[in-house]
């Protein structure tokens, strides 16, 4: 082979000779190594010959990284907003839901990396990144998610919605009447209440997280500068001067916006809605908070703060004031992103930067509105329901009747909400029932995230202030709803509620609620048990499910371990309900591994789950044992998963899907064959570290057949969905599978069709049924 046509590439020491000769060193090295990799891959083979499949090791690279996974399903949640299909307020909706879920997680995620690079840099997560690795990869991630929204947002959002005649008001382009209506809000509303603030880059002020703020940059007005000297010459008079270059003369202002002000501003005129944010308003009207001073430059920026702040429970006294401390101390954390418009100069970048100690992945230049959650506000605004979904009103479940105690129709067997389908009121209303009856002793709650206004709370006020014995377990580590909760506490204490105030070490997230109540035969213990928070709210938006039972030894096993979490003692041996941190883990394993070796005795066996993340390592791996026995594997995961699913040889039988639609898929059900005997189970928890070993949880079986029937179908539906299923592949990707020509299944639409038929057949058959008027009523 003719390698140089040169003739005097072969005299001895020629460079191409000695480049031929480095280039023939280095083939041999290539053919050597291939052959020791070769060599070593034979020696593995020969090492697991006798070793069975299940127990050969895993690869390295079998999981996924948690952070980049969740930022997926953001993506996920954004492709809602590019979908043509939905209303067009509903698609301004999701780029909102978007842009909060990403504020948390800068938030909670970023900010606890950045902790972790300074703590322990060398520290791998599962997939073998470091920090530093972890936070490049989520700011390329973070930047496109940021770019694709406001490209959505420009392109299709904003016009479709000026179309509809929702309008964004630029003064600039304004209506004589615009104009007008905008100029004296600004002075009656506005300009009253905001105050300027000047600063240097040697004094800055510490800003809240999350606000808005305006950064000006000003210079003084030649005509209004006193002590000019005028026989001294400018020597650069006529010399060009861009706004972006940096002046001795310039100087530094804030305004912030603040929280006492609406957002969202109303500007009537030209038959339109129009609207102009509140920093927009005001940048227009710079000028008149410095008079005497040129504007040069008036830019809005955001910070966003680390809320990851650990509390040091063990160091303090009091677990209220301490968790009072934690807010405090959230509000002025240290930066982990900077916002600001993109129009902004280089000046005035690098100088709020270099105050707030970021680095250049950190910044976010914004083309457009900072912090879209403002598009919350125009979603609810009225008159636009053809721009909106329509609605589904929750039904009364069919075996609820509003004539008939809550307690009648509990004893009379098991009852299952599907919820937002199935009214969250009737939980409600089982716990308003117990406040008032004089049978009740005793009501024993968990509170971890609640309501503005709580009928909940009321109740167990009222119950108290009756001479019930009521306790609430009052999580106050509940991140970002720690003040409300706070609040609760203080308010329940002083109606008389027994309040704890979580566990020490351990966040408190079950859902639990236990009514104690005396009966002629004795005691009876009335329960729920959820998936979801006691949040009427949340409850018509979250698809959850609900538990009502009276079931005997559920009874025993909640107050067992209520009682435990109140009294800071081990829980007595529970016979059917599983808690973490204690037993949670280790029936989660013993569930799948059953399943595992069923499967290696050559019977029928599966696994479905239905929960909001998948990330424990130890899960993980023991369903992919499982797939490799042949169980077949179906798990519709919400958001993060960190398994790689349909893997030759490790996780084949594995199907993961992502179900993102109008309610958010919030409910945790697992569905356990066991040779015919299937085993329906509800949780509070997902297979997440935080959730097994961190957090107090509850895993109730579904016993009763009626209600494990219908949660069974309730599995089975979002299997089925070829509208609004992901199809998570081998490499991570999210795909939408092709529906063909085949009907649409959409799973929220048949869940909620299902409860409005049952519902129908319900109130048809009480309006044929003749009710006896008693003496009493």
């Amino acid at each position: 082979m003719v390698i140089n046509h040169d003739p005097s590439a072969g005299r001895p020491g020629s460079p191409e000779r000695f480049r031929a000769a480095i280039a023939v060193v280095f083939f041999w090295r290539q053919v050597a190594r291939v052959a020791k990799v070769e060599k070593k891959g034979k020696s593995s083979s020969k090492k697991n010959a006798g070793v069975p499949v299940i127990d050969r090791p895993l690869p390295k690279d079998r999981f996924f990284n948690r952070e980049l996974s969740w930022l997926a399903f953001n993506q996920r949640v954004l492709a809602q907003a590019a979908d043509e299909s939905v209303p067009i307020l509903e698609r301004a909706k999701f780029l909102a839901i978007t842009s909060s879920n990403l504020d948390e997680f800068m938030m909670v995620r970023v900010g606890g990396l950045k902790i972790l690079k300074q703590r322990n840099p060398t520290q791998r997560d599962p997939t073998g990144m470091v920090a530093v690795e972890q936070l490049q990869a989520v700011a390329k991630k973070g930047h496109e998610i940021v770019e694709r929204q406001y490209r959505l947002l420009h392109s299709e959002v904003q016009p479709q919605l000026e179309s509809a005649g929702i309008v964004n008001i630029d003064l600039d382009q304004a209506s004589e009447t615009e104009l007008m209506a905008a100029t004296a809000r600004f002075w009656r509303d506005v300009f009253p209440v905001l105050s300027p603030q000047a600063v240097s880059p040697d004094s800055f002020p510490l800003l809240q997280g999350l606000g808005v703020h305006l950064f000006v940059r000003l210079r003084r007005d030649p005509a209004t500068r006193l002590g000019t000297a005028p026989e001294i010459a400018d020597t650069t008079e006529g010399v060009e001067r861009r706004d972006d270059e940096p002046r001795d003369d310039c100087e530094y202002a804030l305004i912030p916006m603040g929280r006492a002000l609406p957002r969202v501003l109303p500007v009537s005129g030209d038959n339109r809605h129009g609207y102009i944010l509140l920093e927009n308003l005001v940048s227009h009207f710079v000028d008149e908070f410095f008079p005497g001073r040129e504007v040069v430059e008036c830019i809005p920026f955001r910070l966003t703060r680390n809320a990851d702040i650990e509390f040091r429970e063990d160091a303090a006294s009091d677990l209220l004031g301490g968790m009072e401390e934690i807010l405090e101390n959230r509000r002025f954390s240290r930066p982990v992103r900077l916002e600001y418009g993109a129009t902004a100069s280089d000046e005035a970048v690098e100088l709020l930067q270099r105050v707030h100690h970021l680095h250049a992945e950190d910044l976010y230049p914004i083309d457009g509105p900072l912090d879209l959650s403002f598009l919350f506000r125009l979603h609810s605004e009225e008159g636009f329901d053809h721009l909106r979904d329509d609605v589904w009103p929750a039904k009364p479940h069919p075996r609820i009747d509003p004539e008939e105690s809550m307690f009648a129709t509990i004893a009379a067997g098991d009852l299952l909400l599907v919820h937002p389908y199935d009214r969250f009121d009737s939980v409600v209303r089982l716990i308003e029932e117990a406040a008032v009856d004089p049978d009740v002793l005793a009501i024993k709650q968990v509170l971890y995230r609640t309501s503005k206004n709580s009928p909940v709370v009321a109740a167990l006020e009222k119950a108290a202030e009756r001479g019930k014995y009521v306790t609430a377990i009052v999580e106050l580590k509940a991140r970002f709803d720690e003040a409300r909760n706070i609040e609760w506490a203080k308010e329940m204490e002083r109606a008389g509620v027994q309040v704890i105030y979580g566990i020490h070490g351990l966040k408190t997230h079950a859902k639990v609620c236990i009514i104690i109540r005396r009966e002629p035969q004795g005691i009876v213990r009335y329960m729920h048990f959820g998936t979801g928070n006691y949040n009427e709210a949340t409850a018509k938006l979250y698809s959850d499910i609900s538990l009502l039972t009276c079931d005997e030894v559920l009874g025993r096993d909640a107050t067992s371990f209520f009682n435990a979490i109140t009294g800071a003692s081990q829980p007595r041996g529970m016979e059917e309900l599983a808690a973490a941190p204690t037993t949670m883990r280790r029936r989660v394993l013993d569930l799948i591994e059953g399943e595992t070796q069923r499967s290696l005795q050559g019977g029928r066996a599966q696994i479905t789950a239905k929960l909001n993340a998948l990330v424990d390592t130890e899960v993980i791996d023991a369903l992919y044992r499982a797939s490799r026995a042949g169980v077949k594997i179906r798990l519709n995961v919400r958001g993060q998963c960190c398994l790689r699913p349909g893997v030759k040889g490790i996780s084949e039988t594995i199907e993961v899907v992502s179900i993102v639609d109008r309610f958010l898929e919030h409910a945790r059900i697992f569905c356990f064959h066991q040779g015919g005997e299937e085993k329906l189970l509800i949780g509070s928890a997902d297979w997440m570290p935080r959730n097994l070993d961190r957090r107090i949880e509850l895993l109730v079986p579904v016993a009763d057949r009626t209600c494990a029937d219908r949660l069974k179908e309730v599995l089975e539906i979002y299997f089925k969905d070829n509208v609004s299923r992901w199809q998570m592949g081998p490499d991570g990707e999210y795909r939408k599978p092709s529906r063909g020509d085949a009907p649409a299944i959409r799973s929220q639409r048949v869940l909620y069709d299902r409860v409005v038929q049952a519902w129908k057949k319900a109130e048809s058959s009480r309006r044929v049924t003749f009710r006896p008027i008693s003496a009493d009523s």
